[in-house]
């Protein structure tokens, strides 16, 4: 190679070497900006099958929001004609930021068709007794085996109750009843009220109360406009994030 070639080879090669500290520095710098996967503890969030067979599938997704807070899960489909409700909670708790807690979100799919919430009575509701069961027999050993804080039960009604949009634990008395109410007082549209009668207790809520899991639902009106239902996830979603456990 002749000293004009040599000489412009180490041009280029310089040249190269600057592009690639700059586009690597301008990375690193977008990754440390507010809103980005670094900066929302969202670097590391994941999907992992958890179940599938002839009655549905679970899937879990998990560290959302801040990988060294404490962890938290919450549960969606367990009732499918609830859908609206559970789309929701996944369509807002991922793009949050600055989350002070580490959230898994368990995901529940039944296989089986169901119909539009409000044209059949909750005990003839296709689907209902197998989310109920996906839950019991892939949720449950997850949570109450997995060091969570607390659970969140997400559900939905058809002006059911006497409260449009309530948290509750099935157990009264124990640290599930005192971390609703603290979501409840620290909202301005999430009323504490229960109703003393959920089918879905004895598969998922009530056995991780009785065995070291605190777990609430919440409850929201079904017939509420989206932007309705949105504003009242997100109180939930702040109010259960502001707890201190």
């Amino acid at each position: 190679m002749s000293r004009k070639n040599h000489r412009l080879f180490l041009i280029i090669l310089i040249i190269a070497i600057i592009c690639s500290v700059f586009a690597f520095t301008q990375l690193a710098v977008f990754h440390n900006q507010p809103g980005s996967d670094n900066a929302t503890g969202t670097a590391d969030v994941t999907h992992e099958l958890l179940g599938n067979d002839s009655l549905g599938s679970v899937e879990v997704i998990r560290n959302v929001g801040n990988p060294n807070g404490e962890k938290i899960a919450y549960v969606v489909g367990v009732h499918p004609l609830e859908n609206d409700t559970h789309a929701t909670l996944l369509k807002l708790l991922p793009k949050q930021s600055n989350l002070n807690h580490c959230y898994d979100i368990y995901v529940i799919n039944v296989s089986m068709n169901y119909s539009q919430y409000g044209q059949l009575l909750p005990d003839d509701q296709p689907g209902r007794a197998e989310g109920q069961d996906l839950a019991l027999k892939y949720v449950y050993p997850q949570i109450v085996n997995g060091s969570y804080k607390l659970a969140v039960d997400i559900h939905g009604h058809g002006s059911a109750y006497p409260y449009d949009t309530f948290v509750f634990s099935p157990v009264d008395g124990g640290d599930g009843e005192k971390l609703g109410r603290n979501v409840s007082q620290s909202t301005q549209n999430i009323s504490y009220y229960n109703p003393y009668q959920t089918t879905s207790g004895p598969y998922l809520t009530i056995p991780l109360n009785q065995n070291g899991v605190p777990a609430i639902y919440l409850e929201e009106n079904s017939f509420f406009s989206q932007d309705v239902k949105d504003s009242h996830m997100l109180e939930l979603i702040r109010g259960v994030d502001n707890l201190k456990l």
